[in-house]
């Protein structure tokens, strides 16, 4: 679990990123779920555009995100999702 004063640091680093992952029209499968963990693997924090042609909510599909990737939801900004995940390999980010 992430504190309010990690969360803050992760936003601000965030807000230069661009999104790693862009969801459309469909569903969350396999594929994203690999991409976005491949990403929080390289990069530890990533932003996912989630496209106004979803149907979903996006409090529902940032659920599905992280409990399918083992990660952590920073933030919701606008149709933006902020994403953290220690890296294994690749230690960047310091909390």
């Amino acid at each position: 679990m992430l504190t309010p004063k990690q969360k803050a640091k992760l936003k601000a680093l965030a807000n230069s990123l661009s999104p790693s992952v862009t969801l459309g029209k469909g569903f969350l499968n396999e594929n994203i779920l690999k991409a976005i963990d491949d990403g929080l693997e390289a990069n530890e924090l990533i932003k996912v555009k989630i496209l106004n042609t979803q149907g979903e909510a996006k409090e529902d599909i940032a659920r599905d995100i992280v409990v399918g990737c083992g990660c952590e939801l920073v933030a919701i900004i606008g149709h933006a999702l902020i994403l953290y995940k220690r890296s294994k390999k690749h230690h960047k980010i310091d909390l």
